[in-house]
């Protein structure tokens, strides 16, 4: 990869690899059902974490998502016809979104769903969207094994950000061309599928040395006997795959022990919670992957979507916002594209979808179902975005 600054951003644009999270049902095509009919509205399902252990990227997906809803609807609609949403909340729980999927599909005849937000719960869902045959656009879920599956490809997943691979290969190539970080230690969220996929990306492509591998699991809250175990080691950056929960909380504890070397995560840490808890100072010298950056990506649909957000809200939108805005947008070109009359129609667009001009960036979906798109480094100092890196390939 190569890195390109331009003054206070440093651009980095590479095609998003296969983007796929969580493995589920095998790829092809639901024989048993034909989909569900779009009637006098399209209805329009979200199945988000919006109370539970990661409920700032539900809410925040939530967000951006009605802004997109809004905007259309008020425009026409899709194909003439306004936009239902049914939102179903579905906990931070991996089961309770395999559920709340069934009943969007099953009982409110979606024609297409926004989430989840993270891997694990769309994996669950994955059985459910397939048998029923109504696409699934996730904004965050990440793992590579969500749209291809032992190398099948899962008809109905896609998404608008990219995946893990991606992730670990942009850290490992930042950390070493940008920081020049020889040695590293890699500690990580052990219970994440989405962290050890960062994790393993990250092994392979780093050729620097990872001096210590070290984890922690969802939910812990204290980290000060690893963090001091790592101070002791000779190390230029700490590399942390995780959600914000416990990054924010390892940087705040790290930075309190005087550990002062970069740390750098994957798109975990792109919500303003991360901040909150890591505390402004402590977010110093921090750079994580993200899919959206106000700086980086300065072109007409980005600034439309943050001028709009910030009317509606009153506050700056996060990554999760500007994701779950382009999968809505995305949706609608889908079924535009294709005339849509089913949520298969609506699935065979998506498949297809080239040209895509969202808040995150230019999108083309690929032939397994992950966008090709650029990402962003950002680097953080007192809390506040500093500068963005985009990544261009070799």
């Amino acid at each position: 990869m190569k890195f390109k600054t331009l003054g206070i951003i440093a651009v980095a644009s590479l095609a998003a690899l296969s983007l796929a999270a969580c493995g589920a049902a095998p790829g092809g095509n639901s024989a048993a059902s034909k989909g569900t009919e779009i009637g006098k509205t399209f209805k329009l399902g979200y199945d988000l974490e919006l109370s539970g252990g990661v409920a700032a990227y539900g809410n925040a997906g939530k967000n951006g998502a009605n802004l997109a809803v809004d905007e259309i609807n008020k425009a026409g609609g899709i194909n003439g016809k306004q936009i239902t949403v049914i939102s179903k909340d579905n906990k931070s729980d991996n089961a309770e979104a395999a559920t709340v999927v069934s009943n969007l599909i099953n009982n409110d005849k979606v024609n297409a769903v926004i989430g989840s937000m993270t891997s694990g719960a769309v994996k669950s869902m994955t059985p459910n969207v397939t048998k029923g045959a109504v696409p699934l656009v996730t904004p965050a879920g990440t793992d590579d094994t969500l749209t291809v599956t032992n190398g099948k490809v899962n008809d109905y997943i896609f998404r608008s950000t990219f995946q893990d691979s991606y992730q670990g290969k942009v850290l490992a190539n930042y950390t070493t061309n940008e920081l020049k970080a020889k040695k590293v230690v890699l500690y990580y969220d052990n219970s994440s599928d989405y962290a050890k996929g960062i994790a393993k990306s990250f092994e392979k492509t780093y050729t620097g040395k990872i001096v210590d591998k070290v984890s922690f699991q969802s939910g812990d809250k204290d980290f000060q006997a690893t963090l001091s175990k790592i101070k002791s080691e000779d190390y230029d950056a700490i590399v942390m795959p995780g959600y914000y929960n416990e990054t924010g909380l390892i940087t705040k504890q790290a930075r309190e022990l005087g550990i002062e070397q970069p740390i750098l995560g994957g798109d975990g840490f792109a919500d303003p919670t991360f901040i909150t808890l890591a505390g402004d100072a402590a977010a110093t010298n921090v750079y994580y992957v993200s899919g959206y950056s106000a700086k980086a990506l300065a072109n007409e649909t980005t600034t439309k979507f943050i001028a709009a957000y910030q009317a509606k809200y009153k506050s700056e939108p996060s990554m999760f916002d500007a994701l779950a805005y382009d999968a809505v947008y995305m949706v609608k070109q889908a079924a535009e594209d294709t005339k849509a009359k089913t949520s298969v129609d609506v699935k065979d667009g998506l498949a297809k979808l080239k040209g895509f001009k969202g808040a995150t960036g230019d999108i083309t979906v690929d032939k397994d179902h992950n966008p090709v798109k650029d990402a962003v480094v950002v680097k953080l100092e007192n809390g506040k975005e500093a500068s963005a890196t985009l990544v261009k390939p070799d």
